[in-house]
């Protein structure tokens, strides 16, 4: 199961490639450089950080009833829910064997720091959840649950790399907040993905979000903008059950009337401003620092 959900093998253990982005791993590797550090010494690190990130995938496709992942099925559709949580639990015991494969002297010190954060990311995970009974959810709160939900564990990835490299904790809080700023603008784009993405390079239905009557941005900033029978209607679909094509049109058309994906393009800029803001404040390595502002270009121009 853990083979075929990191997309290594198919469902029948014959070698397969569908391994997803692994951008947290890779800015876990490109701080440590930025650090001053050797890429090496980070990979344990890197390699814990996407752990617990797939951990919370597989469970999150449970608790989403999600049947697809990258146009693939996931584990609980293959396997069933109750095999999915085991699966999910041992890619997070694998996380705290990886990162016990390091020598370094920082490894208490970086255990404490992933497991705060991923406290913190399971928190957001939490409110997400407690938002799909709610039709009064503020962009305010929704930034904060993905800050928690998406942000902390790139935050994770950015401030272990530094950690890895013995980095100052001035420069690992600097890389971390760096981190958290990408993870908001990474999952903003998530969210414009989720209704306005390519079926043929998102894997995922259209309006996919829409039809699992998702708050992501875009709904949370019509939820507030919207007013009388549109308004009415809208908390009236995000209170009911499967929506219908016709409640799919009405919501993506409300969205395009409202410019609601000028908005969330303007808080992906916001936040990718942000990240890059605590880059040119601390004292980096500018090649390792140059790819990373990179990654930050790829996550606001990203279609899959």
């Amino acid at each position: 199961m853990l083979r075929y959900h990191l997309g290594w093998e198919d469902a029948e253990g014959r070698p397969a490639e569908s391994t997803g982005k692994r951008l947290r791993p890779a800015l876990c590797l490109l701080a440590c450089e930025a650090a001053g550090g050797q890429a090496e010494r980070a990979i344990p690190f890197a390699s814990a950080v996407e752990l617990v990130h797939n951990f919370s995938l597989v469970h999150d496709d449970v608790q989403d009833g999600d049947r697809l992942r990258h146009g693939r099925d996931t584990v609980w559709s293959v396997w069933g829910k109750s095999q999915a949580i085991n699966a999910g639990d041992a890619l997070l015991a694998l996380a705290h064997i990886a990162l016990a494969e390091t020598p370094h002297e920082s490894t208490a010190a970086a255990s404490r720091l992933l497991n705060e954060l991923t406290l913190e990311m399971v928190e957001g995970q939490v409110m997400d959840i407690a938002f799909e009974e709610q039709t009064d959810v503020s962009l305010d709160a929704y930034l904060a649950m993905i800050s928690r939900k998406t942000g902390a564990l790139f935050d994770a990835a950015l401030a272990l790399g530094a950690v890895a490299a013995g980095a100052p904790a001035e420069m690992v809080a600097a890389l971390g907040r760096c981190g958290r700023q990408l993870g908001l603008a990474f999952q903003v784009r998530d969210d414009m993905l989720g209704i306005w993405g390519d079926v043929d390079r998102t894997g995922k239905p259209v309006a996919a979000d829409i039809h699992r009557r998702k708050k992501s941005l875009p709904i949370v900033f019509a939820l507030e903008r919207a007013e009388g029978d549109d308004l009415e209607r809208l908390q009236g679909m995000y209170g009911a059950g499967e929506p219908s094509a016709g409640d799919v049109a009405f919501v993506v058309g409300l969205l395009d009337s409202l410019g609601a994906q000028a908005y969330s393009q303007e808080e992906a800029d916001r936040h990718r401003t942000a990240a890059l803001s605590e880059l040119t404040d601390a004292d980096l390595d500018e090649r390792a620092a140059a790819e990373i502002r990179e990654v930050a270009d790829f996550l606001l121009e990203r279609d899959f």
